[in-house]
């Protein structure tokens, strides 16, 4: 049975596809970075990490740290749940425009 989570990593990647993203899902294990956002993308050349939640679930202090460290780095980064999946088309679309 699907977690409310795999729910939106599968919506997730079905926004990434449609737009010719790259992506990778890092496997959290002991020998891995903590904190890593779930999805490590490129689109139209830009660094874009998306840490993915469910419901009222909230990024962990360290998963936010990794995320402003890839702002920081000139890298974009955004929570992403089901209810705000259009600010990753926004996202998306601020790659795409950028030369």
């Amino acid at each position: 049975m699907a977690t409310p989570e795999s729910k939106v990593k599968e919506k997730i990647k079905k926004i990434l596809k449609e737009h010719g993203a790259y992506y990778a899902m890092p496997m959290g294990t002991g020998y891995g970075s903590s904190g890593v956002p779930d999805f490590l993308c490129c689109v139209n050349g830009y660094f874009v990490g998306i840490e993915a939640k469910a419901g009222k679930g909230v990024a962990t202090a360290l998963q936010l740290k990794n995320l402003g460290d890839i702002n920081t780095a000139g890298g974009y980064s955004c929570v992403i749940n089901e209810n705000n999946l259009d600010y990753l088309e926004k996202v998306i679309a601020e790659c795409k425009e950028r030369t």
